[in-house]
């Protein structure tokens, strides 16, 4: 396992096919905002359409390509080589630097569009063949860092594109704007040289050139896992918001805040630097694995911040155009600033697992075809989201209002999606417990198999075990609890959620325990974690009580590797028995450390209650 996601720029593997994606979305942002910021600023000398429409007609001819030719590009990554794929794909953006260097020069609109248009159709070939080549290049474990320093890459290159676009419209030099765009796609191709070889995946597949019916393949192809389609969906969704966040930005400087052209290149500045850090942020606050706990974090944090930027923002424009330090010296200034820089880091902390969702859940044999499927929700999302903004600045509505709708609509689109796949949200609650109430430490992660059916025994130290457990050990695992705690009116959701499965003794209910034991059968026999605390009931002394001998029926129905697990540092916390009445939820500690211990899978033949008891406590160590 890498120590640090850094490590990866050191190799070659990863970082020529990382200099060349920052290259290019370096050279997209140039062209994109320099050209959004000439034409809403210099309209008179490129059209006279009304800045707003012109705004998010740029976005959506960028997006459309995608729509079109995804089904393709991800044929074609599947199909060869990736390396020229992405190699074939740098060639022709210099050609189409040319073409706008050509618009620019000559002041036609119509050029330009057309570049921006074929912009897109690059960067719709190159995506397939960018995301999956990640799989083919990085093991398991450093998916998370590679997709990461991935966005954190092109998120810092849409922040030097944004900032010298900026520089480069406020100067209206055109020969010298020009020349860096060309320069760039020379750049990005040399770079692409150094790119290692990749073996095809699909080596027979057969390309289908019909547009429609190679893109409604590749959709079909994504719906086959269910969770990768909704991870899909979640992605697509965050493209729908930055995308109507963003293409605002410039006309809601320069109408709302009465700002020059430096202040949108500052709030760009932001917004880009927050999804770098965002992304970052992800591998440590993971602990260098998948966590989808995150993703729930992330679309609160775009919600919070995106209605406090309608709050921060002004109720009056300024008198004067102001550029970006006289608006940094306005008392609202430092506030939009601030609301957009965590937009950007609550986006990357949403965006980086799901990717590395779909990357780890998709056969590598279609991994592009997927890849494309997602780029043409994405741009179904992104031309949506388009088509929103200019209708409801058509019907009326300010830019303000425009990006509070958009932060309502966020809540309520994820959490359908949380709804829909419960396993968001449960990891989102253990990941809260796991790095916010509690400092966990685990060692023996590798005892867990990473595939196939066991049986995990615990000691029951909290109302709490199976979410700390839930958050060390990534493997679904399936909890058996006590019936009259699975029935409790909301957290039964939770429980359900968890796909817990309620036991009783079979004075209580018979039925249920019967139920509960078919159950527990079926899970093993369909290869997943089953985890059980033996003991039956939460300790009141601390120590690890007598383990009850109902494993040993599942050992004869279903004999599976067993694994013995030990949580310490639970006990004494709030959701422990060791203090009664309110003193209970009296703090004790601040970030107490929880430790989780996993030991050696014993084989089916050696159980025993007890032996498996003096494993756990010998995992466990002295009571803490």
């Amino acid at each position: 396992m890498a120590d640090s996601q850094f490590r990866l720029l050191l190799e070659r593997r990863f970082l020529p096919f990382f200099g060349t994606q920052a290259f290019g979305a370096f050279n997209d942002n140039v062209y994109k905002n320099a050209l959004l910021i000439i034409a809403t600023y210099d309209t008179a000398a490129y059209s006279s359409l009304d800045p707003r429409l012109l705004t998010n007609l740029g976005n959506g001819l960028f997006i459309l390509p995608f729509v079109l030719f995804s089904g393709l590009g991800g044929q074609l990554a599947d199909r060869f080589d990736k390396t020229v794929v992405m190699r074939s794909v740098k060639a022709c953006e210099v050609g189409i630097m040319a073409l706008a260097g050509l618009g620019f020069a000559t002041h036609s609109l119509p050029l330009l569009l057309a570049a921006l248009f074929l912009m897109g159709a690059h960067s719709t070939f190159f995506a397939p063949a960018k995301y999956g080549l990640l799989p083919q290049v990085l093991v398991e474990d450093e998916l998370v860092g590679g997709n990461a320093l991935l966005e954190m890459g092109t998120f810092l290159a849409i922040l030097l594109g944004t900032l010298l676009a900026g520089v480069l419209a406020s100067y209206h030099d055109m020969p010298m704007l020009i020349g860096v765009l060309l320069l760039i796609a020379l750049a990005g191709l040399g770079v692409s040289a150094f790119i290692p070889r990749t073996p095809p995946v699909a080596p027979d597949l057969r390309i289908d050139a019909n547009l429609l019916r190679s893109s409604l393949a590749n959709m079909r192809a994504a719906r086959v896992d269910r969770v990768v389609f909704l991870a899909i969906l979640g992605i697509s969704w965050f493209w729908f918001y930055g995308a109507l966040v963003l293409a605002q930005l410039p006309l809601y400087a320069k109408l709302t805040l009465n700002g020059t052209e430096t202040v949108v290149t500052l709030m760009l500045l932001g917004f880009s630097l927050g999804v770098g850090t965002g992304s970052l942020l992800c591998e440590r606050l993971s602990g260098h694995r998948l966590e989808i706990g995150l993703v729930p974090f992330g679309s609160l944090g775009l919600t919070a911040f995106g209605i406090d930027l309608y709050v921060a923002t002004p109720s009056a424009p300024a008198p004067a155009p102001v550029s970006w330090a006289g608006f940094l010296v306005q008392s609202a200034g430092w506030h939009v600033i601030v609301d957009l820089t965590l937009i950007g880091v609550f986006g990357g902390l949403y965006i980086v697992p799901l990717y590395a969702l779909m990357q780890r859940r998709t056969p590598r044999a279609v991994m592009a075809r997927v890849i494309s499927a997602n780029s043409i929700w994405n741009a179904i999302f992104m031309v949506a989201a388009a088509g929103f903004g200019a209708l409801l600045l058509k019907r009326g509505l300010s830019i303000p209002q425009l990006l509070l709708v958009a932060a309502i609509l966020n809540f309520a689109v994820t959490a359908f999606i949380y709804v829909l796949v419960p396993e968001f949200l449960l990891r989102f609650l253990a990941w809260m417990v796991a790095r916010v109430m509690y400092h966990l430490r685990i060692t023996g992660l590798a005892n867990v198999p990473a595939e196939g059916p066991a049986l995990v025994v615990c000691n029951h130290v909290s109302f709490v075990d199976a979410l700390v457990l839930s958050a060390a050990i990534h493997r679904p695992m399936r909890f058996v609890m006590d019936a009259a705690i699975f029935k409790i009116p909301l957290v039964n959701l939770v429980f359900r959620g968890m796909k817990a499965i309620p036991i009783a003794s079979s004075t209580e209910d018979l039925a249920v325990r019967e139920a509960a034991f078919a159950q527990i059968f079926a899970e093993l026999a369909a290869g997943e974690l089953v985890c059980v605390f033996p003991e039956g009931r939460l300790t009141a002394d601390g120590t690890v009580g007598e383990f009850r001998p109902g494993m040993m029926r599942v050992m004869q129905e279903r004999p599976v590797p067993v694994v013995p697990l030990a949580i310490s540092g639970l006990w004494g916390s709030p959701f422990s028995r060791r203090y009664q009445g309110p003193a209970r939820y009296l703090p004790r500690r601040l970030w107490p450390r929880v430790k989780v211990r996993i030991g050696i899978p014993v084989e089916p033949k050696g159980v025993t209650p007890e032996s498996l008891r003096a494993r756990v406590v010998g995992l466990r160590g002295p009571i803490a």
